[in-house]
């Protein structure tokens, strides 16, 4: 059965792939070419500052034309499929464990909390950046923090769903999910508190460039958990209903092998 989640889980985030490279053909790479822009710009303001000494061009190991079609296509499509593995295998775990919801349900119900978790609560910490903010010399800190903020705010989900669990036989579903929501975001507030900020915008870069790219980040984001969430839920669902080996809303649960 669990092989059965994890090529499905696959096959739905090949899908989610497909939809977000569309969303980021559109919305994201002008932005990005806006971004290489002012950078470019900035390069030729810092040669004739310094004398009128010519711009040195790195050789690009990949054109721009192939990074922005090809190169968009492969990474979008690959980092959807490993996250369609990884939220069947989570399913997989998580079904009538953490809620007796039901295939639809709870697949809805872990891409919203994984959303937040693992995109959302970070970037709000460390946002996405185009090309021409940050400095190159702090990449690697920068890199470091957010994976900190990433594996803390995971792991603070896990807690949070954990004692949910715990607390609904004792005081009821919604008011232990009311108090586990409330304990996640007191520990990732305090965590945002304790990590430092990284605030590495050039002078002079288009607010509504960051603003945009930032948006168009977030949106492919969203597609991609949303048609996870949903579209993994009703194929699930319907393999329950048409006799499939998963069970089906209120059947006998198979052990997982």
């Amino acid at each position: 059965m669990v092989r059965a989640l994890l090529i499905r889980g696959m096959l739905v985030g090949l899908l989610a792939g497909l939809l977000v490279f569309g969303f980021g053909k559109v919305f994201g790479e002008p932005q990005v070419d806006r971004a290489i822009g002012f950078e470019t710009a900035i390069d030729e303001v810092k040669a004739k500052e310094a004398k009128g000494i010519p711009v040195l061009q790195e050789p690009e190991l990949v054109s721009r034309e192939i990074q922005a079609t090809a190169g968009l296509l492969t990474g979008v499509v690959v980092y959807s499929i490993a996250f369609g593995g990884l939220f069947a295998l989570v399913f997989a775990v998580a079904d009538r464990r953490v809620a007796d919801l039901g295939p639809r349900a709870t697949s809805a119900l872990l891409a919203a909390s994984g959303f937040v978790a693992v995109y959302v609560v970070p970037i709000l910490k460390y946002p996405a950046s185009p090309p021409a903010v940050g400095d190159a010399d702090t990449i690697r800190e920068r890199t470091a923090l957010y994976f900190i903020m990433l594996a803390m705010s995971v792991g603070a989900m896990i807690a949070a769903a954990l004692l949910r669990r715990r607390l609904a036989t004792r005081i009821g579903g919604w008011d232990a999910a009311l108090i586990a929501a409330g304990a996640y975001l007191a520990a990732m507030t305090a965590a945002a508190w304790i990590l430092p900020g990284v605030n590495e915008v050039p002078d002079g870069f288009p607010a509504v460039v960051l603003w945009q790219f930032r948006v168009a980040s977030f949106g492919m984001q969203l597609l991609m958990w949303t048609t996870i969430g949903l579209v993994f839920g009703a194929v699930t669902e319907r393999a329950a209903a048409s006799g499939a080996r998963f069970p089906a809303q209120g059947g006998v649960r198979p052990t997982l092998r």
